[in-house]
C-alpha cells in the first residue's frame, strides 16, 4: 500500500491511577528520524517507544509527545532517599573546602533539590507496568497515524498514475510522429537547394538524401522512447507492490526525466519539442508527489 510520509495520530490509555496521552506527527524526510518527548521520569520507554514506531514506519521525521496525567494516583507520599542526601552533602562540603575561595552555604533547598533525593510515590512504580501503558498509548497513536497517511497515500497514488498516464500518451504521439522529422528535414532541404540553385534538374538528390540520413541518424530518439516507455510501466509495477515505494520511485523520476531532456535535445523538430514539455511539466509534478510518499 503506497502512504504517505506525513500524518497525524493521537492515542490514549486510561485506568485508575493515571491517563497517558500520546501523540505522534510526521513529515518529509529522507531517512528515519525519530524524536520522543515525554517526562523525564518515562525516560526508560524511549527505546522500545520508538521501536513501536519503526513498526508502523520506515521513513519521516516523527514527533512522539507523550503526557502522563497521575493525578487520579495517591501522590501524597513522597519518598525521602536520605543516604543519597548525606552523599550529596558530603561530596559539596568536600568540594566547598578544596575550593575556599568559592562563597556560598549548603541549604536544605539545595540538597532537597538534588536528583532522585525525593521521589514522588509514582516514580517507585512498576517500569514494567508503566512500559505496558505508555507503547499501548502509542500503538493506538501509530494505527491512527497509518490510517491517515494510508488515506493520503491513496491520493497521491491516483495522482501519480493519472499523471503516468498522460506520459505514456504523450510519449505514444511523440513516438508516431518520430518518422516524419527525417522527411521534413528531406523535403526542406530539398526545397532549400532548389531556391539556390533554381534549376531542379541540376539538384544532387543523392548527397539531400545522405544529408538527410545523417540528420535522420542523429535525431533518432527510438531507444529514449523505448526506454521511457519501460519506465513508465515500471511505476506502475513499483506502487502497486506493496512495499514502501518512495526512494524506487524518486530514483526512477530521475530516470523518466533525463530521457525527455534527450529526446527533447534530439529531436530538432517544434511539434516534438512541444510534446516534451508537457513529459517534463508531467514528470516534475510526479516528483513533488514522491517525495511526501514513504
Amino acid at each position: 500500500m503506497t502512504k504517505s510520509m506525513t500524518g497525524f495520530g493521537r492515542g490514549e490509555f486510561a485506568d485508575e491511577f493515571r491517563t497517558v496521552t500520546a501523540e505522534i506527527k510526521a513529515v518529509n524526510h529522507r531517512y528515519s528520524d525519530i524524536t520522543v518527548k515525554m517526562p523525564r521520569r518515562y525516560a526508560f520507554a524511549e527505546e522500545a517507544i520508538k521501536a513501536v514506531v519503526k513498526t508502523y514506519t520506515t521513513r519521516g521525521k516523527i514527533d512522539v509527545i507523550i503526557n502522563v496525567d497521575a493525578s487520579a494516583a495517591d501522590e501524597s507520599d513522597v519518598q525521602l532517599n536520605l543516604p543519597l542526601a548525606r552523599r550529596y552533602y558530603d561530596n559539596l562540603a568536600t568540594l566547598k573546602d578544596a575550593l575556599p575561595q568559592l562563597h556560598g552555604e549548603i541549604s536544605l533547598s539545595m540538597i532537597a533539590g538534588m536528583p532522585d533525593v525525593l521521589k514522588s510515590a509514582a516514580c517507585a512504580e512498576d517500569e514494567e507496568i508503566l512500559l505496558k501503558e505508555l507503547t499501548g498509548a502509542v500503538h493506538e497513536a501509530c494505527r491512527r497515524f497509518d490510517d491517515m497517511r494510508a488515506a493520503e497515500g491513496e491520493k497521491l497514488l491516483e495522482d501519480i498514475l493519472l499523471r503516468n498516464d498522460l506520459i505514456e500518451k504523450t510519449r505514444a504521439e511523440i513516438e508516431e510522429y518520430a518518422p516524419r522529422v527525417a522527411e521534413a528535414y528531406f523535403n526542406k532541404l530539398k526545397d532549400r537547394i532548389a531556391e539556390l540553385i533554381g534549376d531542379s534538374a541540376l539538384i544532387p538528390e543523392d548527397r539531400i538524401v545522405l544529408e538527410a540520413a545523417v540528420f535522420a541518424d542523429k535525431s533518432n530518439i527510438t531507444e529514449e522512447l523505448v526506454r521511457l516507455k519501460s519506465h513508465v510501466q515500471q511505476l506502475k509495477k513499483i506502487v502497486s507492490s506493496g512495499e514502501p515505494a518512495g526512494k524506487k520511485l524518486d530514483f526512477l523520476v530521475q530516470e523518466m526525466n533525463r530521457e525527455a531532456n534527450t529526446i527533447g535535445s534530439k529531436a530538432n523538430d517544434i511539434n516534438i519539442t512541444n510534446r516534451v514539455l508537457i513529459l517534463k511539466a508531467e514528470i516534475e509534478k510526479i516528483r513533488e508527489q514522491v517525495q511526501n510518499i514513504e
